[in-house]
């Protein structure tokens, strides 16, 4: 852990507006926390949503005994669409995250069942996990993604960055074994002439097969009881897969296979649907096939008889796509969600799942029997005539939970531990968090993180200490750098306490990073005032010593930005600009950016040259400010190496409006890619004093 005292003179500058106050947070228990949560939809015999109901309109019963509600609230959550330039085919990715806003999104994770995907639908699973995230997916949404198989690196964690979703649903692949009618049938027919009257005919891969379906549900449970720290909203899992080719209602089949693995799939789906219903995360199973009859599997068994006795033929082939389906809609069913079966349009159900997760009840009670590991069902009604009621049917009593891992060297406080290994952001205590990665010492990057955190969300008293722990989680979900700093105010002078209150502070790190996608988990405690506040940041390490032509990470300073007090400077980016790097992305007009970058080439032995172009461009394209420069192979000497790069760029010109900001690097030797970074910034009127 690192300690920083902060005294008058070490508080660089000082000098911002305060930001607008957050909206109130969700109405939360405070006594007691063995409390029970349902989330309820309603709707009417059109089918849509009802969101004009009172608490005195519901009934809650467990295990047949009325309730009382002691939470209600109505939950109505706008989708909200991300910002785009015109002339943009996609959004710009922001460079500086926030929790200033509360979250008001929707939570997701896509759990893609590649174990019980065929490979020749590979393509149909990736579709159909594409088209909900590129129509349905709102800005203000989180989405993690999960594989049932294959690498740890397809996996993706909470985010609302629509290109890390779709990269990690194009790395799905089938792995779904052939359908057990299929063997069955290829073994009758290869042992037709040993055969017995009677005799039954065994599934080959019966025990692999049980065992991928175990890890599949494993998956689920897993991810339900990861969600179940999330409360006071709704949880869903989209549940993208074939389904599980077990009969999970009749574990005996008639024709007396050798279902070996029958029971231990029976308990693991009870286990999944007990930690959906234990979290209070609903489960929307998804069938990427449509409406189909099997046509492409059933080739493979044409030729052969049809004896659904004996569990080989087209008619036990059907059979098996029955009990896949009617898996998903159990799991659906007893959660609270639904399935999305046989259906080649999946935009109505998707859009049935947005609806469900945007306007619904959240009830609350407590339970008249809290011990743990009972089992109780759970009956919600409401006194209106005519309408559906859609929620979870029963739940498990949790059990003492273990003690979970930290993410990262050792934070001071559980309430830093918390919200560090919260999924979703928490807002008691503002911050603004950039990362821009540069060249380190080989093979590693040098990231360097910035955070910004608001004022007035400290309570300044004497000796305050404030800690502030950050961590980088790798593709692979292991921790590859972090640390907890100590910002303790000491004797601060009645001036510098009023500029903190008022602008906030920043502080500025080095991590040292090898090339990946990272996430960055930054939290800050307030251990005087009790504020929390956390925040997830997506970042991709590029590889600056084997890429041909490469460019940093890009920092901003200007005068408005640089007036919040700096706790601790980045001393290798001091010689490059006049300020330090700060999260500002709005400057009024009677401001100036100063920006730096800093751009690799690996080609220096040849020589040539370089041309790196800053651009401010409107929302419709139009370049309103453009500074060029030429760079030439031989400032490297011969060698690999970099050009830093700095320019000016006054707002004055520039009306009160919405830019991007582009920096582009070029070289002039062979076929090199353009190199770049760009980012939005906004242009306000002028302010006065400045």
């Amino acid at each position: 852990m690192a300690s920083i005292v902060l005294l008058a003179g070490t508080i660089l500058t000082a000098g911002q507006a305060p930001a607008p106050s957050p909206p109130p947070q969700p109405p939360t228990f405070k006594v007691r926390v063995d409390y029970v949560e349902v989330d309820v939809v309603v709707t009417d015999r059109q089918g849509q949503l009802v969101r004009d109901l009172k608490k005195e309109d519901f009934q809650v019963l467990e295990d047949g005994k009325s309730q009382v509600v002691t939470t209600f609230t109505l939950v109505d959550i706008p989708v909200e669409r991300a910002d785009r330039p015109l002339f943009a085919s996609a959004p710009i990715e922001p460079d500086v995250k926030t929790n200033e806003k509360p979250f008001d999104g929707r939570v997701y994770v896509m759990v893609i069942d590649d174990l019980h995907t065929r490979f020749g639908r590979t393509q149909r699973v990736r579709g159909a996990a594409r088209q909900f995230i590129e129509r349905r997916l709102g800005a203000n949404d989180l989405m993690a993604v999960v594989h049932t198989a294959g690498p740890t690196d397809g996996n993706q964690e909470f985010t609302n960055n629509r290109r890390l979703l779709l990269a990690a649903v194009d790395k799905t692949s089938g792995r779904k074994l052939d359908s057990a009618t299929a063997g069955r049938t290829d073994e009758f027919n290869r042992t037709r002439d040993l055969r017995q009257s009677g005799d039954p005919v065994n599934d080959p891969n019966d025990a692999e097969r049980g065992f991928n379906a175990r890890s599949t549900l494993d998956t689920l449970r897993n991810v339900a009881d990861w969600f179940g720290s999330i409360r006071g909203r709704r949880k869903s899992i989209l549940f993208v897969s074939e389904g599980i080719d077990y009969d999970i209602h009749d574990m005996i089949p008639a024709s007396g296979s050798n279902h070996t693995s029958a029971s231990m799939v029976l308990d693991s789906t009870r286990d999944a649907i007990a930690a959906a219903t234990r979290s209070n995360v609903a489960i929307y199973g998804i069938d990427p096939r449509g409406l189909t009859d099997l046509g492409d599997e059933s080739i493979e068994i044409g030729s052969f008889p049809d004896d659904t006795s004996l569990g080989i033929g087209t008619g036990s082939l059907m059979n098996e796509l029955r009990l896949a389906q009617d898996s998903l809609r159990t799991l659906s069913e007893e959660t609270g969600g639904f399935a999305v079966v046989n259906k080649n349009d999946f935009s109505t159900a998707y859009q049935r799942i947005v609806e469900d997760n945007s306007s619904y009840y959240v009830l609350a009670y407590y339970p008249p029997d809290a011990r743990p590991g009972r089992f109780h069902k759970i009956d919600v009604r409401v006194t209106r005539p005519g309408l559906t009621v859609r929620a979870r049917k029963a739940y498990v009593a949790p059990k003492k939970a273990d003690a979970v891992p930290t993410a990262g060297k050792s934070p001071s406080t559980p309430e830093l531990r918390e919200a560090l290994d919260s999924p979703l952001p928490i807002s008691g205590l503002a911050m603004h968090v950039f990362a821009a990665p540069f060249k380190g010492a080989a093979p590693n990057a040098s990231v360097l993180l910035g955070v910004e955190l608001r004022g007035r969300d400290i309570q300044l008293t004497q000796n305050t200490k404030v800690l502030l722990s950050y961590v980088a989680i790798d593709a692979n979900g292991k921790f590859k750098g972090g640390n907890t700093d100590s910002l303790t105010m000491t004797n601060l002078r009645p001036e510098t306490r009023s500029r903190i209150e008022q602008t906030g502070l920043r502080t500025l790190n080095r991590l040292d990073l090898p090339p990946g996608r990272y996430q960055l988990r930054v939290a800050a405690h307030d251990s005087s005032g009790g504020n929390v506040g956390s925040i997830q940041y997506d970042l991709t390490v590029p590889d600056f010593v084997k890429a041909p032509f490469s460019i940093s990470g890009l920092v901003l300073t200007s005068a408005a930005g640089s007036a919040l007090p700096t706790a601790r400077a980045d001393e290798q980016l001091k010689p490059m600009l006049p300020g330090p790097p700060i999260a500002l992305r709005s400057f009024p007009q009677n401001d100036e950016i100063v920006l730096f970058a800093e751009v690799y080439d690996n080609a220096g032995g040849t020589p040539h040259k370089v041309d790196i172009t800053a651009t401010v461009t409107t929302d419709e394209g139009k370049v309103l400010f453009k500074t060029d420069e030429v760079r030439d192979s031989t400032d490297l000497g011969g060698a690999r190496g970099g050009y830093g790069y700095t320019a000016k760029i006054p707002m004055k010109d520039l009306a009160p409006g919405l830019y991007v900001l582009k920096v582009e690097a070029k070289s002039r030797l062979g076929n090199s890619p353009v190199a770049g970074r760009e980012l939005r910034i906004e242009v306000t009127p002028p302010v006065a004093g400045r």
